[in-house]
């Protein structure tokens, strides 16, 4: 049965609790994870706080798909076999602009530049851009993966509704002493996925994530991310 959402989290043995404005500002994308497992009842009372996200109407329009031991590594193996293949990555939706434009090009550059920097990977490398790449099939080495799709008939609020649902996942997690990275990769390879997940035709999948607990002595997963200020992207009036 499931945990009383309404309960205070308790975290995992041996990891500390975060006050959330910790675990917001910490947040990051992780990209290398211990093998450690996390209990399904864990995965259970994360999901059940998150879902205290708001939605227009209370419609609650996400859906969770969880996986981990032999279903997560069948998953990853076929995966990484389309990848290895080079068979051509076809995104299901359109989450990048189709012309790139500043300031976000820039940002997107940044961000790239800086992980490839971090584990030694030089411009022009493409073999290990590759393999890096490949790395998100594996979740990054984290024992649990988790897909979050929505039905195809529903609007652009319902998204919305959805991110907010998955940022609480975001930042629950760290309260259980878990980290995460968002994976729109799997997007990219939708129909192998949905078929691993049983997927009806009327469900798309918006995004994956990896949960698990970070392996923080991985160089991948201390390099800076910049953040424009409030002041940057803020108009106030009346103040």
């Amino acid at each position: 049965m499931s945990a009383d959402p309404t309960a205070l989290p308790m975290p995992v043995e041996g990891t500390p609790a975060l006050p959330v404005l910790d675990a917001v500002a910490g947040r990051r994308s992780i990209r290398a994870f211990l093998p450690t497992p996390v209990e399904r009842e864990t995965v259970l009372r994360i999901l059940d706080l998150a879902a205290r996200a708001p939605s227009g109407s209370n419609i609650q329009p996400w859906k969770v798909h969880a996986i981990a031991g032999e279903a997560r590594a069948a998953l990853s193996a076929e995966l990484l076999a389309a990848h290895e293949a080079g068979e051509p990555e076809v995104p299901e939706y359109p989450y990048y602009p189709e012309t790139w434009r500043e300031p976000y090009l820039g940002r997107r550059r940044a961000v790239g530049w800086a992980l490839y920097g971090s584990i030694g990977i030089g411009k022009g490398d493409r073999e290990r851009m590759a393999r890096q790449h490949g790395r998100n099939w594996l979740f990054f080495g984290a024992p649990v993966g988790l897909f979050f799709t929505i039905d195809r008939d529903m609007g652009k609020g319902a998204w919305l509704d959805l991110g907010m649902f998955m940022q609480n996942v975001m930042i629950v997690a760290r309260g259980f002493g878990l980290e995460t990275c968002p994976q729109a990769a799997f997007c990219y390879r939708h129909a192998i996925t949905a078929r691993h997940l049983g997927l009806p035709d009327g469900e798309i999948i918006a995004s994956g994530m990896a949960l698990g607990f970070a392996d923080w002595s991985a160089a991948e997963n201390n390099f800076p991310t910049e953040r424009e200020p409030a002041e940057g992207f803020t108009r106030f009036s009346g103040f």
